[in-house]
């Protein structure tokens, strides 16, 4: 079992955003730098060719605690007592990784035979991929 630790708030994948010029429509992705942040990270653990077997993935996504929240919240959201139901979805989260990840830690996405994340609050926000070759 591989593990990847990315500090810092999880980020989910944003849609594609479209510019008028003119009588064309260009397509641009808004996230490049949050990519190349997330890939940076990521790849001061990975010093290996991506791999190619069947893979399963689990992710865990710990989010930032609002600083407004009282002790009282705070607690009850690091025993995780109260859950994390605020935007974003962890289909977005999920896939923002499955994006950033091809061609560096596997091939194709498509590998991936089973993955499984949660939604978390955490002290320190955080993203925390767990990769195991089948």
């Amino acid at each position: 079992m591989i593990t990847l630790e990315v500090k810092g708030k999880p980020i989910a994948k944003a849609r594609p955003r479209f510019a008028r010029c003119g009588k064309f429509v260009r397509t641009y992705d808004p996230q490049e730098t949050e990519e190349s942040r997330f890939l940076f990270e990521v790849q001061k653990q990975w010093a290996r060719p991506p791999m190619e077997d069947p893979l399963k993935v689990r992710c865990s996504f710990e989010m930032p605690i609002p600083k407004s929240t009282s002790k009282k919240k705070t607690w009850a959201m690091i025993k995780d007592e109260i859950k994390h139901t605020k935007k974003p979805d962890i289909s977005n989260l999920i896939k923002f990784i499955e994006d950033c990840l091809n061609g560096v830690v596997w091939k194709d996405d498509s590998q991936i035979i089973y993955l499984a994340g949660g939604k978390f609050y955490s002290e320190e926000a955080k993203t925390i991929i767990m990769i195991e070759e089948v």
